[in-house]
């Protein structure tokens, strides 16, 4: 699947692929998780470029949604450190040459398109069709310096903004019990007390307590009166682990939000090789979960604003 620079120079091969593209992106996702599913880390764990969001380094802007996913999986499968993507003519246009025989990784962009066919009266039918385009990391081009990144200057300081933006949401949090869960019926957030937190290779014991606390609140903002993703009815083995992949995913987003170090949730290691077979069954399914991931961190974040974070 992957093209090399010469072929993205030519428009013409371009123009006679046709492949899934929701196939195409959720192999590579589950060929990243199985390569970590024995220690449980997955593709936004573990890895420099899973910091922060990927960004597309000719607009500065942000990667969303299943793009995310699919770039930290890449970059996780092969070891990137860097963050910035491009497409090769937008490495071309921002002074930077792509590597001889390097290979671009497939995201997805959706098109509108209109269909006279399906029309309704005089209005046209608008659709959106899922498009592949090919981006390079910055660590396969040349000629190329990332800008300057913002470092805390107390390490502190990604705790602290948890902390804050937890509270500006308003959701409900009880310390002192034996497990980290959402109480659907009660609506509120149980947490164990800080001190039951360890560190890691990767995450201090207040990293992975953000992480946690996190994860839980995606969970929190899928309620009925909120986000509304079907707590009230009893859910399936398979609407669970879709459930904690979005919530997983989630918190995965809002770690790079925040500047925090995602570290795995060890009691969430049981889901792995159900999220594989929901993933390989489904090859939508990570497209759907991370929409979801997506607007439950938009939610919020907007909560947080609304409420002066």
């Amino acid at each position: 699947l992957p093209l090399t620079q010469e072929d993205h120079m030519n428009a013409e091969v371009l123009s006679k692929i046709r492949f899934d593209v929701h196939r195409a992106v959720t192999e590579n996702i589950v060929k990243a998780i199985e390569a970590g599913a024995g220690e449980f880390i997955m593709p936004w764990h573990g890895n420099a470029a899973a910091i922060a969001k990927p960004q597309n380094a000719h607009t500065k802007m942000e990667y969303h949604g299943i793009n995310v996913m699919a770039l930290w999986a890449e970059a996780y499968g092969r070891g990137y450190q860097s963050g910035y993507w491009a497409t090769y003519r937008q490495w071309r246009e921002v002074g930077a040459q792509v590597k001889k025989d390097e290979k671009g990784t497939v995201i997805v962009f959706y098109k509108k398109l209109e269909r006279d066919d399906e029309s309704e009266g005089d209005e046209p039918v608008s659709r959106l069709f899922a498009r592949a385009s090919w981006v390079f990391n910055a660590d396969q081009v040349s000629e190329w310096e990332p800008p300057a990144l913002h470092v805390p200057l107390d390490p502190m300081e990604p705790i602290e903004s948890v902390e804050t933006f937890v509270k500006a949401t308003k959701a409900e949090v009880k310390y002192g019990g034996g497990r980290a869960c959402y109480h659907v019926r009660d609506d509120y957030i149980e947490m164990p007390d800080r001190n039951r937190f360890i560190g890691s290779k990767t995450s201090t014991p207040e990293e992975a307590h953000s992480a946690c606390i996190l994860h839980e609140l995606v969970h929190w903002c899928g309620a009925k009166h909120r986000l509304d993703r079907g707590f009230d009815v009893v859910i399936t083995r398979e609407g669970r682990a879709n459930e904690e992949l979005i919530a997983e995913i989630g918190a995965a987003f809002l770690c790079a939000d925040l500047g925090v170090s995602n570290e795995p949730r060890p009691d969430h290691a049981a889901y792995v090789a159900s999220w594989l077979t929901l993933l390989k069954n489904d090859v939508k399914a990570i497209f759907h979960a991370s929409r979801l991931a997506n607007q439950a961190t938009t939610y919020l974040h907007e909560l947080a604003s609304a409420n002066e974070w």
